[in-house]
């Protein structure tokens, strides 16, 4: 994690986004746009509007897309990026940083690898740059294959994780995965993953914004070398897992304004500023090309100060947590960091 800044892309669309290294693969670029969909979940096939939103934000300047099985949509990148590189636009899949997750219903031995290789069958790719394990959880895996809840809680199982971790550094081995990593992981749960690991998690991507500011975490693994990628800046308004403060903020419309900036770019810029990696989510071209805009101005020392007293809370935040599954208390899923956070009803998230 030392060499943040020392790279960079200058891309067509003249945007220069800086990159950091990891400890393992191609060093990652600081900002990405994630692909979540309110397609979620359903069978893969090509979620609405993805194919079309990745080109733009690959003429826009993005260059590292967040990706997952659960999100329905890694077709649809796959064929955008391959667009890209007929037109012209890239000059080959190697431009482009990728990343997947691992869905906890394929969190078992024996089921890594080849949710691995259906990712990449997907993409229509050879590899994916980085693959993370999406959460500390696994799900007994359906009966058949439905459209139904995303999570079923009653189905909810504590995940080996040692024998998971064993098949996702395999990944890494036979080169299908150049990095591996976790999502969701709060100290404690990276503190026994790091008790056995051979190679170590390269990434933690966790939900980080102004009103979830994740110190504790960030210090964790920045000691262990560890790279924390933040999603949901802006709070994720509209999603299952949204955190409403962070946009209707009296105090971040405040700072915006005093910077003449978007209440999107200044939680942006300040995950920015903690050295994360910060994944971005808007499908409106001019969004887009405004949440690239953070890297030649800063925050003051004075909004810096008022964002560290704002109250923190999580919009992800008991959908893995059931009397009967390995986690019966939002303390225990998340390690008793940031335990604050409003409970969601969603049809993604049955408890039957």
């Amino acid at each position: 994690m030392a060499d943040v800044d020392k790279h960079g892309t200058t891309t067509a669309a003249g945007v220069v986004v800086p990159a950091v290294s990891l400890s393992s693969g191609k060093p990652m670029p600081r900002v990405g746009f994630g692909t979540a969909t309110p397609t979620l979940g359903q069978a893969e096939g090509h979620a609405a509007g993805v194919t079309e939103a990745v080109l733009r934000a690959i003429a826009a300047g993005y260059r590292h897309f967040d990706t997952a099985a659960v999100y329905n949509a890694e077709a649809a990148l796959g064929d955008a990026i391959a667009q890209a590189v007929r037109a012209g636009a890239i000059a080959s899949r190697d431009e482009v940083y990728v990343t997947s997750k691992l869905w906890i219903t394929d969190a078992h031995p024996g089921r890594v690898l080849p949710a691995l290789k259906k990712t990449i069958q997907n993409l229509g790719m050879e590899y994916v740059d980085l693959y993370l394990i999406h959460h500390p959880v696994s799900l007994r895996p359906p009966e058949a294959e439905g459209r139904g809840a995303v999570v079923v809680k009653k189905d909810l199982v504590a995940m080996d994780m040692e024998g998971v971790w064993k098949e996702m550094e395999e990944c890494q081995r036979r080169g299908l995965a150049r990095a591996i990593g976790v999502s969701n992981f709060a100290c404690k749960k990276l503190e026994h993953l790091l008790s056995f690991a051979k190679i170590p998690p390269a990434a933690n991507q966790v939900e980080v914004h102004p009103y979830c500011r994740q110190n504790k975490l960030r210090e964790f693994c920045k000691a262990r070398g560890i790279q924390l990628c933040g999603y949901s800046p802006l709070g994720a308004t509209g999603t299952a897992w949204a955190n409403n403060n962070v946009m209707d903020s009296p105090v971040l419309k405040q700072i915006a304004q005093d910077r003449g900036k978007t209440v999107a770019q200044v939680c942006i810029r300040w995950v920015y500023e903690q050295g994360d990696c910060v994944i971005t989510k808007s499908f409106n071209e001019s969004r887009m090309r405004e949440n690239l805009d953070i890297f030649d101005w800063e925050l003051t020392d004075d909004d810096r100060r008022k964002i560290s007293d704002l109250p923190e809370s999580r919009g992800n935040y008991n959908f893995f947590v059931h009397e009967s599954g390995p986690f019966k208390t939002v303390e225990d899923f998340w390690d008793g960091e940031i335990t604050a956070g409003q409970s969601h009803q969603t049809p993604l998230v049955s408890s039957d």
